[in-house]
C-alpha cells in the first residue's frame, strides 16, 4: 500500500494517525500505567481517556471522536469475569457490536474500532495491543471523515486545528468526550 501523505502529516511529510483510546479505570488504564512504569516501549501515537468502565463508552462518544478527527478508536476494559461492575464488559461488547454496525453503514472500515481486554498486570500486552492498532490504522490511512472535510477545512490544517472541538490539533479537546464519559458508572442499571 502506498504511504499516505495527504491529510494528517507530521513535519516529515509522513502520515501519522490520530487514535483515541477509552481505557477502563480499574484494569486497562492500570495496565497502561504498568507498561509505563516497566518502561515498555510502544507507539506514542494515541491519546487515552480514562473511563470508570468500558461498559460506559457509548456509540455517541466513538462517533464524536471520529467527527473530531480521530482515525481509529480503541476501547479497552477488564477481562470477562473481572469487571468491577459485574456486567460492564458484557455491556461493552453489546455496545461495540452496535457501534461497529453503525460505522459500517456510514462507510467506515470495521478495523477502525477495536475492543480489547487488558488487565492491570498486563503491561506488555498493553504495549502490544497499542502497537498493533497503530500499525493497522496507519495502513488504513485517514478515516473517511478526515479524507473529505464537510466544513471546507482540511483536517490537520492550521485553520482546522484552531476550530473548537477539533481533535486534529493534537486531541486538544479530548476533554469534551472525557467529561461525558467520566460520569459515575452505573453499569448494572
Amino acid at each position: 500500500m502506498a504511504e499516505n501523505t495527504k491529510k494528517t502529516e507530521s513535519g516529515n511529510g509522513r502520515y501519522e494517525p490520530k487514535i483515541l483510546v477509552f481505557a477502563c479505570n480499574w484494569c486497562s488504564y492500570a495496565g497502561a500505567d504498568t507498561a509505563g512504569v516497566s518502561r515498555i516501549q510502544y507507539s506514542p501515537k494515541f491519546r487515552v481517556i480514562r473511563v470508570m468502565c468500558s461498559g460506559r463508552v457509548r456509540a455517541s462518544y466513538i462517533l464524536k471522536a471520529f467527527q473530531l478527527g480521530a482515525d481509529g478508536v480503541l476501547v479497552s476494559g477488564c477481562h470477562i469475569g473481572d469487571c468491577h461492575y459485574i456486567f460492564g464488559n458484557h455491556r461493552a461488547i453489546e455496545m461495540f457490536e452496535k457501534t461497529k454496525k453503525t460505522l459500517h453503514v456510514l462507510g467506515f472500515e470495521d478495523e477502525r474500532i477495536q475492543l480489547e481486554w487488558v488487565s492491570a498486570a498486563e503491561g506488555p500486552r498493553w504495549g502490544q495491543v497499542i502497537d498493533e492498532f497503530v500499525a493497522k490504522i496507519t495502513e488504513l490511512g485517514p478515516s473517511p471523515v478526515n479524507q473529505v472535510s464537510g466544513n471546507g477545512r482540511e483536517p490537520g490544517s492550521a485553520e482546522s486545528a484552531a476550530g473548537e472541538g477539533d481533535l486534529a490539533g493534537g486531541f486538544a479537546t479530548a476533554d469534551v468526550i472525557s467529561e461525558k464519559a467520566g460520569k459515575a458508572c452505573d453499569c448494572n442499571g
